[in-house]
């Protein structure tokens, strides 16, 4: 039997469900399809009815004065979580009744990483405000720490949205010749542990022979928005500072909307340069325990190229468990396994300058396992759906 999902929704437009609680108006198929996100509530067309459609999971609307099953959800996509709106309050009256009646549940989906425990609290206060059962919603959360919390699911949201963008570009094609290149480290929005990194990277000659880049940042750097202790580094402080008043570096020729585009790339970076050294949207991720893997790690495994990741614990473990391979006979990927965020980069700084000694021997030894994740990055994305089906209705 196939499984489906169940949606009440406000309405459908030319096929595509409206985005529940949107003050904003637009057209689908249209730019202005996309800007949901600017405006308050900051709620977004539904994601996962673009997955589903896409692997060939089916989805069932209703009105909310049909007769749906009552294991139905009413979705609502965010743009991000905002700790200052209240959700339920601008939940239309009918379906709020739905709702007090225990006969259907919302469906929050965020494809972020926010700490899914400080939203877990928000709103159960909320509920206990409009005097909601805490059990009348599900929260689907990019964040894996997201499956330890009553209610909350784990859901890798970036490599199926990473795959929909990019479904009409091929991959670039395997190749064993050598390349020119180390390293590719590219690193567009400014963030400090970011900057940390780089500047480390940068002092250690890690950048000489690789393609890399760092946008403009600002140059003072509040400890407490940088997970990794700078000043547990001798000389750390100012070589920041000092990098950073050369920014930005680049190592392409796209505009800033080219760069906002992913389902562009710059070839050589990929099948050019050995190895990808990953800067992921979290070094820490919210101060969770959890990951998010992003679209920034499926690109090198798109297109067929070694990788590590400077990213939050388990992150390696996570993308084991979706069954990627991570080249552990061959790299030390022990860093993954550090919780303390300043030990785990000086770790992975280990592993990249050992790494640098024999490149590409060690892209040889990992080639059969480059080609393969390739290979599962291409592959229908049904089995994740299903598992996602599996814990949203598991507990209904």
């Amino acid at each position: 039997m196939i499984s489906s999902f169940d949606f009440v929704v406000d309405r459908v437009v030319r096929g595509k469900l409206w985005p529940s609680l949107a003050i904003w108006s637009a057209e689908p198929y249209t730019q202005a399809w996309r800007e949901f996100g600017r405006h308050w509530p900051f709620v977004v067309p539904l994601r996962l009815q673009e997955y589903c459609e896409q692997h060939g999971m089916p989805i069932n609307t209703y009105n909310v004065n049909d007769n749906f099953p009552n294991t139905a959800f009413y979705p609502i996509g965010l743009a991000f979580f905002n700790f200052d709106i209240d959700y339920f309050v601008l939940i239309a009256p009918d379906v709020m009744s739905k709702l007090q009646q225990r006969l259907l549940r919302v469906l929050f989906y965020y494809h972020e990483g926010d700490n899914p425990e400080r939203i877990k609290a928000r709103l159960d206060q909320l509920c206990h405000r409009h005097n909601l059962d805490i059990d009348c919603y599900r929260f689907v959360s990019s964040n894996t720490s997201a499956d330890q919390l009553p209610g909350f699911a784990y859901f890798g949201d970036s490599e199926l949205w990473y795959w929909q963008r990019n479904r009409d570009i091929n991959a670039l094609p395997m190749h064993a010749n050598p390349r020119h290149k180390e390293f590719t480290v590219l690193s567009r929005l400014h963030k400090p542990w970011r900057a940390t990194v780089m500047t480390e990277l940068f002092q250690a000659d890690v950048l000489n022979n690789s393609y890399w880049s760092y946008g403009a940042g600002p140059y003072d750097m509040p400890d407490s928005e940088n997970p990794i202790e700078v000043d547990e580094i001798p000389e750390l402080r100012n070589n920041i500072r000092r990098f950073l008043i050369g920014a930005p570096y680049t190592c392409d020729n796209f505009s800033s909307d080219q760069h906002n585009d992913h389902s562009l790339i710059v070839p050589e970076h990929f099948n050019d340069a050995y190895c990808n050294i990953v800067l992921e949207t979290h070094f820490d991720a919210d101060q969770s325990g959890g990951t998010l893997v992003s679209e920034k790690t499926f690109k090198p495994i798109k297109h067929g190229q070694l990788f590590v990741v400077a990213g939050p614990p388990g992150t390696l473990a996570e993308l084991r468990a979706c069954g990627y391979r991570t080249f552990d006979s061959v790299i030390d990927n022990s860093y993954d396994e550090e919780t303390n965020n300043t030990q785990r980069w000086l770790k992975l700084k280990q592993t990249i300058k050992t790494l640098q000694r024999n490149l590409p021997d060690v892209f040889q030894q990992c080639y059969e396992d480059i080609s393969y994740n390739q290979q599962l990055f291409a592959q229908s994305k049904i089995s994740r759906l299903n598992t996602l089906h599996r814990k949203l209705y598991e507990t209904c």
